[in-house]
């Protein structure tokens, strides 16, 4: 049985767009308050006047060593608590390893792996002294199966399965849930990168997701009772099969 989000107090990072707009929507819809983590100040602040009271601009830029370690302090003087972080920021490289720049491996293993496991390592004490929380990371079907076409970006995630799956089992004995839902590709600003063909192809055959439908499976799993975790969900579009 579904159990009620409302008056939880979320964290959702990169939530000015794609999934983590979509499921910053979704959790208000359900009654949640929720601080919205971006670098981009702009779209924070016109998000935050549009979505209401329930949503708070937190400007942090995880790339930012300073700014990324404090942003559970700076989110802690807004909100006296947190209920759930959602880690949802990440950047995507697709193409064969030498047509990549070191700088871009290094900069998208800093926000898809690095920040991840800052945040979560943060949130940790906070949710520990309350015996209660849930943390979700966004990592994708491509950290299930080796995908010849993205292999760093494949790579980050297969690490970011394992750091997932590792820490559930460290801080179940504390009362928090962690788990990851595992999109296929989603209809968002990462897929600019992809190799045109591949975004040609799936366009044509309707193998994307809608932001939309990843939220969702969020959502359910934030729902279930505290005796149940769902450790990964995967959600592919039909049409999409690796």
């Amino acid at each position: 049985m579904a159990q009620s989000l409302q008056g939880k107090v979320a964290v959702v990072t990169g939530a000015a767009s794609g999934i983590g707009l979509a499921t910053t929507r979704a959790l208000l819809a359900a009654g949640a308050k929720v601080v919205m983590v971006d670098y981009n100040k702009d779209a924070l602040s016109q998000l935050t006047s549009e979505l209401g009271g329930n949503a708070i601009a937190q400007h942090t830029d995880l790339l930012d060593a300073d700014s990324c370690a404090a942003m559970v302090s700076e989110i802690l003087q807004k909100v006296d608590h947190i209920d759930i972080l959602h880690c949802n920021a990440g950047s995507y490289i697709g193409g064969d390893l030498t047509e990549t720049d070191t700088a871009t491996i290094d900069r998208m293993l800093n926000l898809n792996v690095n920040a991840v496991m800052k945040n979560v390592r943060d949130v940790i004490p906070h949710m520990q002294e309350r015996k209660t929380g849930d943390i979700i990371v966004t990592a994708s079907v491509a950290g299930h199966m080796p995908i010849q076409w993205e292999p760093v970006y494949s790579g980050s995630k297969w690490a970011i399965t394992c750091f997932v799956q590792t820490m559930r089992r460290q801080l179940n004995k504390h009362g928090i849930r962690v788990a990851q839902v595992s999109p296929g590709p989603v209809v968002s600003a990462l897929l600019a990168d992809w190799p045109e063909e591949n975004l040609r192809k799936a366009k044509e055959n309707g193998a994307l997701l809608d932001p939309e439908e990843v939220s969702d499976a969020v959502i359910y799993m934030l729902s279930r009772p505290r005796t149940v975790t769902i450790r990964d969900m995967i959600v592919l579009p039909t049409n999409f099969d690796i």
